[in-house]
């Protein structure tokens, strides 16, 4: 047996003693394998076409009854920590504005939808260890929510991080867990068939669910595109939205010459020679949201041809055992995008959607919009810009020696964010505290070396 078929075995018996489902090993040892069959998951700019023929969201007929709701599900993405604010809590635990957290604005919508148009709705989390007991403490406050025969929550795997050189399964004694990671957002499929959360949906007459990210409170249930699914029976609908500057990082959608799929490129996936072609948001027009809306029954099919793996382009991140220190061994972590399951069906479709339904907060910087007057949450907890900053919103730029963990941000904003409806810029240089009711106008930039109040009230313009 080679060294690699001795990692790989390693890996898959770390995987059991630990209790992760017979799906998960499977879809680690397929991403193992292809790893080391020399699978890079490269998509050249000249094997792909932009997509094209798209349909948009404001093109879509009626519906507004909420009829096609009737057997839709929620889906939301939970597992992460806000460990990118400095915090070891659940993400969606934020609080994202007027007080109320991600998640409580998420039951919001969700309660004031169900009745609107007399639906079900269930709300389901995907959790991680790390995730889970905040998260259901908080579903708890709210038996409302409870929909009879459809817990509130799955568990996402987890797969070992592997050595970089010899690809055996990563020990780390000081800190047991980091020898863990999860295997990407593409495990959402396999993690709803092998919890039974699938089946469980099916069984209670649910035909449809929109997958999105907690973090993202534009991602709403839209009973247009509910309808619109259903009517044209697409089995995988992937929201978009068209490209900026800013998005050129981001994941775009391409078809593929050879077939026509629509598959989605990241930039991980993108050979070195490429990387101007990857940039080029006019070209690769539409760009991946993370709300996708996929038919039930058509993925308990696709998966149960597959022995419950959605074989999925291969991401392949390499970083340090600990993250936060990179003198700690090199390792090899096997993701996936659940996106990137756009190119497991051939009849997947995009619909193009306004800006306001893709909002998510990764930053303190977009912390600080959401917040903001540029927002307002209506009766029905729709977080929407206001009306004149809808497609347009203000570009933020905080130091992130003093705003990037939370508490920092939070100590520089003790009354609230600044007024940015009529803001076009707001960059900070230095240590700047922001009394109550500061305006910002216009472009302002602001630079210091001594920490600096600005007063209440005052207007800064530029």
């Amino acid at each position: 047996m080679s060294g690699t078929e001795d990692g790989l075995r390693a890996a898959e018996q770390k995987m059991r003693r630990s209790g992760q489902p017979e799906e998960a090993v499977r879809a680690f040892a397929s991403a193992y394998e292809r790893l080391v069959a020399g699978e890079t998951g490269l998509l050249p700019s000249d094997e792909l076409e932009p997509a094209e023929g798209v349909r948009a969201l404001d093109e879509l007929s009626g519906s507004e009854d909420g009829r096609g709701l009737e057997k839709v599900a929620a889906i939301k993405l939970n597992g992460g920590l806000a460990t990118t604010m400095g915090l070891q809590q659940p993400k969606s635990l934020v609080k994202a504005r007027e007080d109320r957290s991600f998640l409580e604005i998420i039951i919001g919508q969700t309660l004031a939808l169900r009745e609107l148009h007399r639906v079900r709705l269930p709300l389901v989390l995907m959790n991680s260890e790390v995730t889970r007991e905040r998260t259901l403490a908080a579903l708890a406050e709210h038996p409302e929510l409870e929909v009879q025969g459809i817990p509130p929550d799955f568990m996402q795997s987890m797969i070992p991080k592997l050595e970089a050189d010899s690809l055996a399964p990563i020990e780390w004694p000081d800190d047991p867990s980091l020898e863990w990671c999860p295997p990407g957002h593409g495990d959402i499929y396999g993690a709803l068939r092998s919890s039974g959360m699938l089946e469980a949906l099916l069984e209670h007459g649910f035909e449809h669910a929109m997958i999105s990210n907690s973090d993202n409170l534009g991602a709403t249930l839209d009973p247009r595109i509910a309808a619109f699914v259903a009517a044209e029976r697409i089995p995988f609908l992937m929201e978009v939205v068209q490209g900026t500057e800013a998005d050129r990082k981001g994941g775009h959608i391409a078809s593929r010459r050879e077939d026509g799929q629509l598959v989605l490129r990241e930039v991980a996936q993108t050979p070195e020679e490429d990387e101007e072609s990857f940039r080029d948001y006019r070209r690769w027009r539409y760009y991946n949201t993370n709300n996708l809306w996929v038919d039930l029954r058509a993925l308990a099919d696709r998966l149960e041809r597959s022995d419950g793996v959605l074989e999925l382009p291969l991401i392949v991140n390499r970083k340090t055992v600990d993250p936060r220190d990179s003198s700690s061994p090199a390792v090899v972590q096997l993701e996936s995008a659940m996106g990137a399951a756009i190119g497991s069906f051939p009849k997947a479709r995009l619909l193009c959607v306004p800006r306001s339904r893709f909002v998510p907060v990764k930053t303190t910087d977009d912390l600080l919009v959401l917040r903001s007057d540029v927002y307002t949450i209506s009766d029905d907890v729709q977080v929407q810009p206001i009306p004149e900053r809808e497609g347009r919103l203000p570009y933020v730029e905080l130091d992130s020696r003093f705003y990037k963990l939370l508490d920092g941000f939070e100590d520089r904003f003790p009354d609230g964010p600044p007024s940015l409806r009529e803001a076009e810029r707001l960059v900070v240089e230095g240590d700047v505290t922001f009394g109550e009711g500061v305006v910002v106008k216009g472009s302002v930039q602001i630079e210091t070396r001594e920490p600096t109040r600005i007063e209440p009230e005052t207007v800064l313009s530029g």
